[in-house]
């Protein structure tokens, strides 16, 4: 490696350790309001008289007021900078989050989830949109891996912390679950004020990087390959971003028909509210570092599709593990195989959009596609708590999870042997070594 090649790895290691944690924090936060709501359902469905599929659809309807006001948001804050709108994002989310604890049916439950998702949308492919303002496309994935390991990470700190909450006995006339929501929706609102001093809108604003460390960023982003696209309009024509809707929809049915339901499934193996929490964090730990090294590799090899594939059908067959055994510890086993498998294709897809997508394109493509293909979050829940209801079981929910993630696996080969998508380049074999 040259020398302008060691500085250039010097740079971005050093722009890494400054953004990624802080990033990864923040979607802990996000995410934690956002999947919360399962571990309340252990005393909140009972004290409001909810059944499964009154849960099942107040969970998921998150997922309409996000898809409808994500691309505006996207868009917004491509245009007013990520400073700004991200902190805007985080302090009407936490407050939304904070007013779950003061529903009062199902219908007041349904609007706060669904005004939690119009709150929150725009959050995650901003976040997805940042990193290409800083890091080269060869090295995005381990970076999307190491940001989206918040998400596995919301669960493992999440789970002891809210079978905690839940056992607080009353206080103020409030109930644990309420406690839940008040206590975890809190340091969204505090952290959306750390956003307007942490987050600079692009690298030629950082503070923290000398002139010549802005131009080493600023060179190096330069010399990527010209995206297709970097307007609106072009980008709608152009077919790869509607099909990747498709195979992400089915890893997202999967991804929180598992997450809304997995503290319910624990629990009725016999586990109290605390041990729970414990349990439901050991499959999102292994997750978290399979979806690390699963981005890594992804990278030193300038491979994206069968990587996605791959983990999507290992998430599958976790589910169908899941559902077909009997044995607590085996099927535990096969929910952290199905959760690593969800999150490790997770993490690889979200390269893809942004290898072709640039400016306004990129903000618009990105939130579009993770619009349509989040209505899985939605479904995924939903389905869980139906099937659950008329079957009284899991199995049969789990089955049309794992069912999802083999199309996504097939589509996703089908769409990368048809449409081209940037894959090995120079740029690669300079930023390979690049680390976080």
């Amino acid at each position: 490696m040259g020398r302008m090649q060691t500085e250039e790895a010097r740079v971005f290691a050093k722009a890494a350790r400054r953004l990624i944690p802080f990033m990864a924090l923040l979607y802990v936060v996000s995410f934690l309001d956002r999947v919360n709501v399962g571990f309340a359902a252990l005393t909140m469905n009972k004290a409001m008289g909810f059944s499964p599929e009154v849960y099942g659809f107040g969970a998921g309807i998150f997922f309409f007021g996000y898809f409808l006001f994500e691309v505006p948001s996207n868009i917004i804050m491509e245009k007013l900078g990520a400073r700004l709108w991200i902190c805007r994002i985080m302090l009407t989310w936490g407050a939304v989050s904070m007013a779950t604890a003061f529903v009062q049916g199902a219908s007041s439950f349904y609007v706060v989830r669904f005004l939690l998702g119009a709150a929150e949308a725009g959050f995650f492919p901003g976040m997805v949109l940042y990193l290409t303002y800083w890091f080269p496309q060869a090295t995005r994935a381990r970076f999307i891996a190491l940001f989206l390991a918040a998400v596995p990470l919301a669960n493992v700190i999440g789970g002891p912390a809210s079978g905690y909450i839940l056992g607080i006995s009353p206080y103020w006339h409030l109930s644990g679950w309420q406690w839940l929501f008040l206590l975890e929706g809190l340091p969204s609102v505090l952290l959306g004020f750390v956003v307007l001093v942490r987050m600079p809108d692009r690298p030629s604003k950082a503070k923290w990087l000398t002139d010549g460390e802005k131009s080493v960023v600023l060179g190096a982003l330069a010399q990527e390959p010209p995206r297709t696209h970097t307007k609106f309009l072009p980008m709608l024509r152009d077919p790869r971003v509607w099909l990747l809707s498709i195979p992400d929809f089915g890893i997202v049915l999967g991804l929180y028909g598992l997450n809304l339901w997995l503290p319910q499934i624990v629990k009725e193996m016999g586990f109290s509210n605390i041990e729970t929490g414990f349990v439901v964090a050991a499959p999102y730990f292994v997750s978290m570092a399979v979806m690390v090294l699963w981005g890594m590799s992804s990278d030193a090899r300038g491979e994206r599709i069968w990587h996605i594939a791959s983990a999507s059908l290992l998430g599958a067959a976790g589910l169908v593990g899941a559902a077909l055994l009997h044995s607590p510890v085996a099927v535990l086993v096969s929910l952290t195989i199905a959760a690593s498998g969800i999150y490790a294709a997770l993490a690889v897809f979200w390269t893809l959009p942004t290898s072709f997508l640039g400016g306004t394109a990129a903000a618009a493509g990105i939130a579009l596609i993770n619009s349509i293909s989040n209505t899985g979050g939605f479904f995924g829940p939903y389905l869980m708590g139906w099937l659950k209801q008329h079957t009284g079981s899991y199995s049969a929910g789990l089955g049309v999870l794992s069912i999802g993630l083999i199309v996504a696996a097939i589509l996703v080969v089908a769409i990368g042997r048809t449409l081209t998508f940037a894959g090995r380049s120079r740029a690669l074999e300079k930023f390979t070594r690049i680390g976080a």
